[in-house]
Order: C-alpha cells, then sequence, then structure tokens
C-alpha cells in the first residue's frame, strides 16, 4: 500500500504532519493537481490554494516532479504554461495538492479551462525531496510515480509559444518578479488574443 506525507492546518490552525495511505487521501480528496506556475507557494495566486486548504477542500502534499521533460515557458507579462510536448523540455519541479471536487471547479475557473486559456490533463509525477532539485535537473530524481493532472497551455496555442521562445524552457518557474497580476496588465488586453499575438511575433 502506497503512504503520502501530507502537510494540512489542523483545528489549531497550526501546521501538522502525518501520512495517510493515497488510496485513504484520494476517497477524500478526489483529484490529484500538479502546479508549476502562480498557484504556488510564494507566488501570485497561491492564496487559491490557502482558501482552499483553509475549506478543507485541499491538502498539500510536497514538492513534486515531472516524471518526463516537458516544456515550461513564460508568456507574455510572465504567465508560465507547461507545454503537452512529452519529451521536450525539461523534468519541471513543482507542488502537488489533492483537491476536492469543489476545490477543482475554482482551480479549473482561474485557469479558464471552459473558455480555452488552459486545459487540464494526466500527467505522471514523483516526489522530490529537498535534496533532489539538483539531481531533478539534471535527470535524476526518486520516489513513487504517481498519476496526477496539471493545467497546460490549451493546444491551439501551446506550441506555438515553444516555437516562439525559440524551444528552451526551464525546470521551475521561479522568479515571482515576471508575473503581472491581470488587474495590473494594460486595459483591452485580452488573454487569448494576447498569447495568441505574442506566440506569432518575431
Amino acid at each position: 500500500m502506497a503512504w503520502i506525507q501530507v502537510s494540512a492546518l489542523s483545528s489549531s490552525r497550526s501546521i501538522s504532519f502525518y501520512s495517510l495511505p493515497l488510496c485513504v487521501l484520494m476517497a477524500s480528496h478526489q483529484s490529484l493537481i500538479f502546479t508549476y506556475g502562480t498557484l504556488k507557494k510564494g507566488f501570485a495566486n497561491h492564496r487559491v490554494m490557502q482558501d482552499l486548504i483553509g475549506s478543507n477542500d485541499a491538502v498539500y502534499l510536497g514538492r513534486y516532479s515531472t516524471e518526463r521533460s516537458f516544456p515550461l515557458v513564460c508568456g507574455p507579462y510572465g504567465i508560465p504554461f507547461l507545454v503537452n510536448l512529452p519529451g521536450q523540455g525539461h523534468r519541471v519541479s513543482g507542488e502537488l495538492y489533492a483537491v476536492s471536487p469543489r476545490g477543482l471547479s475554482r482551480v479549473d475557473d482561474l485557469e479558464g479551462t471552459s473558455v480555452g486559456y488552459y486545459e487540464r490533463s494526466t500527467i505522471r509525477v514523483h516526489r522530490l525531496e529537498q535534496s533532489d532539485a539538483e539531481e531533478n535537473r539534471s535527470g535524476g530524481g526518486s520516489g513513487l510515480v504517481i498519476a496526477a493532472e496539471a493545467y497546460f497551455a490549451h493546444r491551439s496555442y501551446g506550441e506555438d509559444l515553444w516555437r516562439r521562445i525559440g524551444r528552451v524552457g526551464l525546470s521551475e518557474y521561479a522568479d515571482t518578479r515576471k508575473y503581472v497580476k491581470r488587474a495590473d496588465r494594460p486595459k483591452g488586453w485580452t488573454f487569448i488574443e494576447g498569447i495568441r499575438t505574442f506566440a506569432s511575433s518575431n
């Protein structure tokens, strides 16, 4: 039986650590979401995950890495995109969360899955220990490989983004200064048209 270490808010609102069988965890939080961009700790949209943890709609499971390499790129205004082209780019580091159906719906809304911003798809990940970060960049890694889901750049523009930035990706989205919040972007800038304009420019 696979066990997984969980970090969660206890009833006293302090952090507690304990272990749970993965099957028990999945019974209460039915989706595993791999986050690689602004939903991570310390980034602009992490408040969403904090809210979900506070309402018992999400549980933080730790740092994870993709089993295979994928392109991770920054588009306009520092918006991060994982492109669904396995075998290209790098193994990507991020965070794994278990989320309830209600939590999943909120993250889907943020990622614009219903309007073609991102699309949620299966990805295989493994646990990253703190000392594994450098090993992960060089293609190593350790731990049980599990199936999760990630938000990929929509197929209508994902490959164009990868070509636009010269097929040079990141192993981790780590610079908080690059991202411009939606409210701070120019008036009239729309996500889909803005991304497509960026992807088609020289």
